[in-house]
């Protein structure tokens, strides 16, 4: 009784929204990579029809916009067909990007942690820190990236590390945040009990305000490890990087081979949802051990 009422609610609207997507995709690619075929027809002074340029645009060498058949074929190549280390494999390229976000996103978590701890119990804190925190987030992350990576470059700082420091950067944020929100979710009244029971600061934090800051730590680290993601592809790209997702990203438009930019696109997405996904399975054990109910 089951089955299909998953499938009505769950199954059925993700591959209507998936079809759909597809088919407007299908005709955005004719829409867009067609001009370049009567301008090619037109060159060569000969008449094209419609039902001529239509295939056509769909096996394009550099096109506008690449057709999903395209990008499913590159993707293959360069992760199947390729060997992983290889410089030409999107795996090791992948690879190359990850270890970045993972350093970024681990020293973002402890860095956001700690600050959300001295932020709820030192007022001094609360009133100076967390405006600079939430100003620090107005500054576009591509004004800043260059800068980190020159002044770490002149200090002889290069590789894995500066582009984990723009990560950090970015992934910080919504886990100060979330933490301050999840560390104050007690209410007084379970507060004014720990008074009660003589618990000492340290007490009161690991057997209050810590289990029931859990929800609001996993929540915010869903987000932190999505944006880590984009903090080391976005610190690839100033440096001129030769491995990477961004790099693919920056040959990729440096010679115009877009089905190429896009396989790194649909690369991270999948990676970034891969990640998402490995924090949630964290995030559901956690509870489970706390005896939450799903």
């Amino acid at each position: 009784m089951e089955q299909p009422g998953f499938f009505k609610d769950r199954v059925l609207p993700i591959i209507t929204v998936i079809l759909a997507i597809l088919a407007i995709w299908h005709v955005f690619v004719v829409v867009l990579n067609a001009p370049f075929e009567r301008d090619q027809a037109a060159r060569a002074g000969t008449p094209i029809t419609f039902m001529e340029i239509l295939p056509r645009t769909f096996v394009q060498e550099r096109p506008v916009l690449p057709a999903p058949q395209q990008i499913v074929v590159e993707l293959w190549d360069t992760t199947i067909d390729k060997a992983i280390t290889s410089k030409r494999s999107l795996v090791y390229h992948t690879w190359i990007t990850l270890s970045a976000t993972l350093l970024g996103f681990a020293i973002g978590t402890v860095l956001g942690i700690l600050l959300a701890i001295g932020i709820v119990h030192n007022k001094a804190m609360d009133r100076s820190l967390m405006p600079w925190v939430i100003a620090s987030q107005t500054i576009p992350i591509l004004a800043v990236a260059p800068m980190i990576i020159v002044v770490l470059n002149s200090i002889g700082i290069s590789g894995l590390l500066p582009k984990a420091l723009i990560s950090t950067y970015l992934s910080f944020f919504p886990i100060v945040v979330g933490m301050v929100k999840g560390l104050r979710s007690p209410e007084q009244i379970y507060l004014d009990l720990m008074h009660t029971y003589n618990a000492s600061s340290a007490q009161t934090f690991w057997k209050l305000r810590w289990p029931a800051s859990m929800p609001y730590l996993f929540t915010s680290l869903k987000v932190a490890i999505a944006i880590s993601l984009v903090g080391a592809i976005v610190g690839e790209l100033p440096t001129g990087a030769v491995a990477g997702l961004g790099a693919r990203l920056l040959s990729g438009s440096y010679y115009g081979q877009t089905v190429q930019i896009w396989a790194a696109l649909f690369m991270a997405a999948g990676l970034a949802a891969v990640l998402v996904t490995i924090v949630g399975i964290a995030h559901a054990s956690v509870l489970k051990r706390m005896g939450v109910r799903p």
